[in-house]
């Protein structure tokens, strides 16, 4: 029990390096976003968004699941990296070379010629981020948040200049394709800097083995999950029009933008220290269940209070244009605020080696997604997308199964870790809106209710006494006066 303290030290100092970069990583996404809407169209944005499945699946092959295999070793070694790095090249390469010539095949399936060099252009993105898979697994065993987000950032600001001067320039969708390779391009270069580690030209693939029953079970589960994630796009484009791919699209992003700032906050520490404190049940769960109070502390008021504003954030961010999707982003919003409960589920289930119920239960996920989708489809895109906010929030209550199995978190310990959160996230909302109602401006409403919903949040919080706030409150001061304090 010794080593707590230092635990402690590096969780929080994870997740606040993790906050503040996120959400710094969101405000740059935000920026450049409303400019390329404002310039783009939801054609453009649909051309792109046809090939988004295509893009993350290779994604997912070439990374093969060794960043979290290389997080999940006991003892890792110089030749578990450089394994893991040149076979992650190879796949890279081989998935590009296998899209390339099968372009003409995806443009058939979408009806759209022009998706030929785009997609040959845009698939580059994943045999360039082959080059950091071994970087990644590296930072995130050694909790490098600091370094991994000044990376992204740095990827950001470079990509998100050039997208904007090609959709100025009337470059149309190639500027959102042009950005998105070169976000992978700069971020693998500030990875490279950032990181200690460097391969060797030793290429010895038998560390592979004691890894490869591991990553082969993640990498299947991220395929699913990105097929899960992208199913909309590819029904959508199959069964209606590229405005229609283009509204989801928007609406998804900035969902997106939402709760990844929760989510990846909580997927940048939950697994590494989840991990360190595996031989200890009663500590890892206690650990568990002060990451889950603290994830469902911020997420459902952030996500809850986005929905609330969607029709005002849209219309002045990215103009009246685009109001089809602010409904959209509404519903998708009610997911958003439990995605990042569901990824700190899954990663005590990884911490814990069981990479295959992760697999299993991530397949059998979309498969019933699929089969609801498709039932749901004749009745329109609003109703598909209820059914899929409904499977994906009762689904995690399978989750929940392996982690009362596997930690004792027993169902009625995580609801009363999670659901007061969650009603007085919704209260506040609630309230907020009512009381708004008399505002016309649309300016001072977004502000007003802004502040407002977060102000009745806090305040209920304080009230109530909740320790979680208490502990931020103490963490924030404390650090303002003992600013040198590692500990």
């Amino acid at each position: 029990m010794h080593i707590e303290p230092n635990l402690k030290a590096k969780t929080t100092q994870g997740l606040l390096w993790g906050g503040v970069g996120n959400g710094l990583i969101q405000l740059l996404n935000l920026i450049f976003g409303i400019f390329l809407a404002r310039l783009l169209t939801p054609h453009d944005y649909g051309m792109v968004g046809y090939l988004t499945i295509f893009s993350v699946l290779g994604s997912s092959i070439q990374e093969c699941g060794f960043t979290n295999a290389l997080v999940n070793q006991k003892s890792i070694s110089h030749d578990d990296y450089n394994a893991a790095f040149w076979f992650s090249i190879f796949l890279g390469i081989s998935c590009y070379l296998i899209l390339f010539f099968t372009a003409p095949l995806i443009a058939d399936f979408y009806h759209e010629p022009r998706l030929v060099p785009l997609s040959r252009f845009l698939f580059l993105s994943f045999v360039i981020s082959s080059t950091v898979t071994a970087h990644n697994g590296f930072m995130m065993k050694k909790l490098m948040v600091k370094q991994k987000t000044l990376s992204q950032v740095i990827g950001l600001i470079v990509s998100g200049t050039i997208g904007v001067i090609l959709a100025f320039n009337g470059f149309a969708y190639w500027g959102i394709a042009t950005q998105t390779v070169s976000y992978v391009l700069f971020y693998a270069i500030s990875m490279w800097c950032f990181s200690p580690w460097r391969p060797s030209f030793h290429f010895n693939f038998k560390p592979l083995k004691k890894m490869i029953g591991f990553s082969s079970k993640v990498l299947i589960t991220n395929i699913f999950i990105h097929v899960n994630n992208n199913i909309f796009t590819v029904l959508l484009g199959r069964l209606y029009t590229s405005r229609d791919v283009g509204n989801y699209t928007q609406a998804a992003k900035w969902n997106q933008m939402g709760y990844s700032l929760i989510g990846n906050m909580i997927q940048g520490v939950a697994q590494p220290v989840l991990k360190e404190v595996e031989d200890d049940q009663e500590r890892q769960r206690r650990v568990f269940r002060k990451i889950l109070r603290f994830t469902a502390f911020v997420s459902f008021p952030a996500m809850l209070t986005l929905a609330l504003v969607a029709k005002e954030f849209i219309t002045i961010a990215i103009t009246d244009k685009w109001l089809t999707s602010a409904l959209i982003m509404q519903i998708l919003c009610i997911w958003g605020a439990f995605f990042p409960i569901g990824t700190l589920y899954t990663n005590m289930i990884l911490s814990k080696g069981k990479s295959g119920v992760y697999m299993y239960g991530t397949i059998l996920l979309g498969l019933v997604q699929l089969a609801v989708l498709i039932a749901t489809a004749r009745y329109g895109i609003t109703v598909m997308i209820v059914a899929f906010v409904i499977v994906n929030v009762l689904w995690l209550l399978v989750w929940q199964y392996f982690v009362q199995r596997y930690l004792g978190l027993s169902l009625w310990q995580a609801l009363l870790d999670v659901v007061p959160f969650a009603l007085v996230a919704l209260g506040s909302v609630v309230a907020t809106h009512f009381i708004t109602q008399f505002i016309s401006n649309i300016y001072v409403l977004l502000v007003v209710r802004l502040l407002l919903s977060a102000l009745i949040y806090l305040c209920i919080m304080k009230l109530l006494n909740a320790q979680i706030l208490n502990e931020a409150i103490d963490y924030l001061f404390k650090k303002r006066k003992k600013p040198n304090n590692a500990s």
